[in-house]
């Protein structure tokens, strides 16, 4: 049923446009999706399909528990919830490239965060 190709190529893919060709079902022939080339099943005989789903992990992110687990560089910024001088900042790029960076304060004995954006 199938007419001539365009060129060679796996299985998996159509032999006239290259698409990825859909799995073989219930029909008698596999049609290309893309440009309605029609393969007849049976030339599928004998190939095994392997599929696997993976995810991805989970990342524990652990919270400093102690004083001494906040690192970093500090800056002369008094805390406003318990007034301790000096906090634990860090600077991401949150915006587009031409606005300013986003600075992350930290106090080191409250756990108190502060966001300024610059």
């Amino acid at each position: 049923m199938s007419k001539k190709a365009a060129f060679t190529s796996d299985l998996d893919f159509c032999p006239e446009c290259g698409s990825i060709l859909p799995l073989p079902g219930l029909e008698d022939v596999v049609t290309c999706r893309n440009c309605q080339y029609q393969i007849d099943v049976t030339e599928f005989d004998g190939v095994e399909i392997h599929s696997k789903v993976t995810f991805n992990k989970r990342e524990n992110k652990s919270v400093p528990q102690t004083e001494e687990e906040y690192t970093g560089p500090t800056a002369d910024r008094k805390c406003a919830k318990c007034g301790n001088e000096g906090m634990i900042f860090t600077t991401r790029q949150t915006r587009s490239a031409d606005e300013g960076q986003t600075v992350f304060y930290t106090c080191p004995v409250c756990r108190a965060q502060e966001t300024e954006y610059s």
